[in-house]
């Protein structure tokens, strides 16, 4: 099933009782194409919008303008049980008191009319996906003999059971620990291939979705700021968010400035940059893009090495880095060279990214234009549109995205002070304290 968003948008109202203005966009002019068949993860950091759109899509929220699209349909004020979905939560939101399998068929126990089946058709489809999602020999247990792995795969299944048209998955792995999540997020990528079924998997781990993903959207502040495959969108980032926001260890990133197709780092020229206009520009550089060199162009002060097995983690730093450490990844057969306070690098071009000061978008060069032609195009074939933001947020949603912390802030402020006046007042001999006892405990 084909889902194609439209001009999404969700304005939740102030709560600011002095300021009705003060409005929150959750989500911001949101379009995307989802095609049949795929898995497509939505990616970003809290807040920035991604579970506020699986709930538009389920139908949970209502969006204030926009519209969603299931193939021809325009389901936009569609009741979410009339949507054919399936929706799987973060805290599995089981039935304690019901076994796996009563658990599975109560979506099925509550189809009315035509879509009603017999008893024998729903038993038979309950053990049908319980075998799809590898539970079906727990049938007869409760949730609470199950481990947080096996609660989650009867979600899963639970959500499967109703043969959706499309399947909500929000944020699941989020309460497994890193083995189940790893294994988990194994099963789901298996159970979408089996299945076919159009899924949407939201999560804050860029590895989760890197791993499992057809198509990923990042997203920031409600506003879509890249969307692709995941590999094409980690080596050709389209903006200085994204390149830091994927990748571990992090994207390094340094000030620079380009100057007569020359790359400046600091006062040493790092790189030929053939095509890229003068101007101030951010360089961000993977782990992966440095090459160990006694006579290399960029110089970094040696903080430490941190052993990786094959690899090791070269630790420095530059003043001109943004980051607090630079980190490059090296082989281990490298170490040896490593000698002295400094460290010289030279650097792979494919692995160099460089963004204008002002705007954050990307500047290309040299081999770089025509390399994301070719993924433009390629995208285009497989029925997917390049989409990215090109420049930083607008200032006023960034405001708007603050304000509630600040407000929060200022809040706690007057309560603390509020509970200082009232324990002032109840204890005066405070008051004759020396000095520097009073400011030391008020530092406690």
């Amino acid at each position: 099933m084909k889902v194609v968003l439209q001009h999404l948008t969700k304005i939740f109202p102030s709560r600011n009782k002095k300021d009705k203005n003060a409005e929150v966009v959750a989500v911001n002019d949101f379009n995307l194409e989802i095609p049949d068949g795929k898995l497509i993860g939505l990616l970003g950091p809290s807040g920035c919008g991604k579970s506020t759109t699986l709930f538009m899509i389920s139908g949970l929220q209502a969006p204030s303008s926009g519209s969603i699209f299931f193939g021809e349909d325009d389901v936009t004020k569609l009741a979410p049980e009339n949507r054919g979905i399936g929706l799987v939560f973060q805290n599995y939101a089981l039935y304690p008191h019901l076994t796996v399998q009563q658990n599975i068929l109560f979506p099925l126990q509550n189809l009315k009319g035509e879509n009603r089946l017999s008893k024998e058709e729903m038993l038979k489809r309950a053990n049908e996906v319980a075998k799809l999602v590898q539970i079906d020999e727990y049938m007869n247990r409760k949730p609470s003999e199950l481990s947080g792995g096996q609660q989650q795969r009867v979600a899963i299944a639970r959500a499967l059971v109703k043969m959706p048209r499309v399947l909500l998955l929000d944020e699941p792995l989020s309460n497994l620990d890193a083995r189940l999540r790893l294994q988990t997020r194994e099963e789901i990528r298996r159970i979408q291939r089996d299945t076919k079924i159009t899924t949407i998997f939201v999560t804050h781990d860029q590895e989760e979705a890197m791993s499992i993903s057809d198509y990923i959207v990042v997203m920031k502040l409600g506003v879509i700021m890249q969307t692709g495959k995941p590999q094409w969108v980690y080596d050709d980032p389209a903006n200085l968010f994204v390149a830091k926001f994927l990748g571990t260890p992090p994207i390094n990133v340094f000030t620079g400035r380009v100057e007569g197709e020359k790359l400046y780092i600091g006062e040493e020229e790092v790189l030929d940059v053939a095509g890229a206009e003068d101007q101030e520009v951010y360089v961000g550089i993977r782990p992966e893009g440095f090459v160990l060199d006694r006579k290399g162009k960029l110089t970094c002060a040696v903080s430490g090495i941190d052993v990786m097995g094959r690899d090791i983690s070269v630790v420095s730093t530059s003043a001109s880095s943004l980051n607090p450490v630079v980190r490059s990844i090296i082989s281990a057969d490298e170490m040896e060279n490593i000698t002295g306070d400094t460290v010289k690098f030279n650097l792979k071009q494919h692995k160099v990214f460089l963004f204008n000061k002002e705007t954050e978008s990307r500047v290309y060069f040299g081999r770089q234009v025509a390399a994301h032609e070719e993924m433009v195009a390629r995208m285009k074939e497989e029925g997917q549109f390049f989409s990215s933001h090109e420049g930083p947020l607008p200032k006023e949603m960034v405001e708007k995205a603050e304000e509630p912390a600040q407000e929060k802030k200022g809040m706690a402020a007057k309560i603390k002070g509020l509970f200082a006046k009232k324990k002032s007042e109840s204890a005066p001999e405070a008051e004759a304290k020396p000095e520097d006892e009073t400011s030391q405990s008020e530092g406690e």
